[in-house]
């Protein structure tokens, strides 16, 4: 979910993008975005392959079932696309036009990208947590007004 509809409810034509980034990520490291909760690594995907890229330790980031067959260059491509979809202004992202564009071309010169936004949870073992069940809310329907 890009951070303009998480944060503020607003749907822009670059929130698919920045969806589209995710799942590129996803894709290339073979795991999920949310399946960083509670690991040393990092709190998310994004935050981790942010990390690699900054340590220049971009290749850590790959799926070991494409060790053997992935030709490295595609892959920083495919990295490098992924971390400019997750930018956290829209207007830093690339169009999905422009996205088709530079995974498509052989030889392009791709922007660095800027440290995306990233979420931090909370720890679900904290006391705002607990095993009581949510509250809830009473609502009344009267035929009077107030």
């Amino acid at each position: 979910m890009s951070p303009e509809y998480a944060l503020d409810g607003i749907f822009s034509i670059k929130s698919d993008v920045f969806s589209f980034g995710v799942v590129l990520l996803e894709i290339i490291s073979g795991k999920k975005n949310t399946g960083f909760y509670r690991s040393e690594q990092a709190s998310s995907l994004l935050c981790y392959a942010w990390r690699l890229w900054t340590d220049n330790k971009l290749l850590d980031l790959m799926d070991e079932t494409l060790r053997d067959t992935c030709i490295a260059d595609q892959f920083v491509k495919c990295l490098n696309i992924g971390l400019l979809c997750i930018q956290d202004e829209p207007s830093d992202r690339p169009t999905m036009s422009i996205v088709i564009k530079m995974l498509d071309s052989e030889t392009v010169n791709l922007p660095t990208p800027k440290q995306p936004a990233f979420f931090i949870r909370r720890d679900q073992s904290s006391s705002t947590y607990s095993n009581r069940p949510a509250s809830i809310i009473e609502v009344t329907n009267s035929l009077e007004g107030r």
